[in-house]
């Protein structure tokens, strides 16, 4: 008889050692209790406190919380990879190292999981918060029921840009551990190349339940592994990151039509072009000459094919990020879900 786990719960850790114990004591809390827990510390320079955090929950929970600590500095891509390769359970239930599991959230995937076959990959609904878990920013539902998306194209669509936030990313741990590669470190996005590699014969199912909560305006760590030096600043994110990484993403989508046969290039891309906001929201206080070169690289990797494109880099560059963020925050309490622009620009 097998005593697999059901759920790995993956946090790849690298320093916010302070946001490491409201994050376990959120995994340990769920009345479901099929998980174990790993923490993949990247030689950071908060190794200490992190290990010491471990160790007294590690007496609370015997057995329950493994604990790893690099030999090098991996980066975001390479420890991802590290955790798929060391889970034991079933599904990897990733968590961002400042992030919170909600309460029943497990509870909630095992019954999707119940209800369908062949399931791939979970989509995640989430929130933001600020300060505190109470002072919801903003909610992300992608779909306001519970939906199956069929292998191959139908699911990579789906699921490709939603695959973005790591927190609450759920994926069938054996094909992500077959897919497992280094030729995407540096992107940030090694969970987009898992999502390709199983979903091409897996499903996947969207909840509407917000199973995690994303901790915002924590200033980002990239850019110390060799694979992220010179891409990332630590502690913002550059203009040219964000090319790079829109870049890595797109890059994993031209392998798929190259290598795998399943072309979702212009669909992913135009799907990208209807929700830009996300690309560039961090860039809309720079100098207008340095925005306006921005604008024209992404519009050379191709975007300046799509109307939608131009459209959001040209209002939220005049609104700037407080002003959409409150018509986007109205527009999502109004449909119950994230809207979609780009489709109401075609109706």
């Amino acid at each position: 008889m097998s005593t697999r786990n059901l759920f790995s719960i993956c946090i790849p850790a690298y320093k916010r050692a302070r946001f490491l114990g409201p994050l376990l004591d959120s995994v340990i809390a769920q009345g479901f209790q099929d998980f174990e827990i790993l923490v993949c510390e990247d030689d950071s320079p908060e190794r200490a406190q992190i290990a010491e955090i471990i160790g007294e929950y590690q007496a609370r929970i015997p057995g329950k919380l493994h604990y790893y600590e690099n030999k090098k500095n991996l980066g975001y891509d390479g420890n991802i990879r590290n955790l798929v390769e060391k889970a034991r359970g079933e599904y990897c239930f990733f968590m961002g190292n400042d992030d919170l599991m909600c309460s029943g959230a497990l509870e909630e995937v095992a019954a999707v999981l119940c209800r369908h076959e062949n399931i791939g990959m979970v989509l995640k609904s989430y929130s933001w918060f600020d300060d505190v878990p109470e002072n919801i920013n903003q909610t992300v539902r992608y779909y306001a029921d519970e939906r199956v998306f069929m292998a191959g194209r139908q699911a990579i669509h789906a699921c490709f840009r939603r695959s973005g936030v790591i927190a609450g990313y759920i994926v069938h741990r054996d094909s992500a551990f077959h897919a497992a590669t280094a030729k995407y470190d540096g992107s940030l996005f090694y969970q987009m190349h898992l999502t390709v590699s199983v979903l091409a014969k897996m499903h996947a199912v969207s909840t509407p339940k917000v199973l995690v909560l994303c901790r915002n305006g924590v200033p980002p760590d990239f850019g110390n592994s060799g694979a992220e030096q010179g891409k990332y600043v630590p502690g913002r994110f550059t203009a040219q990151a964000r090319l790079n990484m829109i870049g890595g993403a797109l890059s994993i989508l031209k392998d798929l039509k190259s290598q795998g046969g399943v072309d979702v290039v212009d669909e992913v891309m135009r799907d990208y072009a209807n929700y830009f906001y996300a690309c560039i929201k961090d860039q809309l206080t720079l100098p207008i000459r340095e925005y306006w070169a921005l604008y024209r690289a992404f519009g050379r990797m191709g975007f300046d094919r799509y109307p939608m494109f131009h459209v959001y880099s040209l209002v939220c560059f005049l609104l700037g990020e407080e002003r959409f963020d409150l018509v986007v925050r109205r527009v999502r309490r109004l449909l119950g879900r994230s809207p979609n622009f780009g489709s109401m620009a075609q109706s």
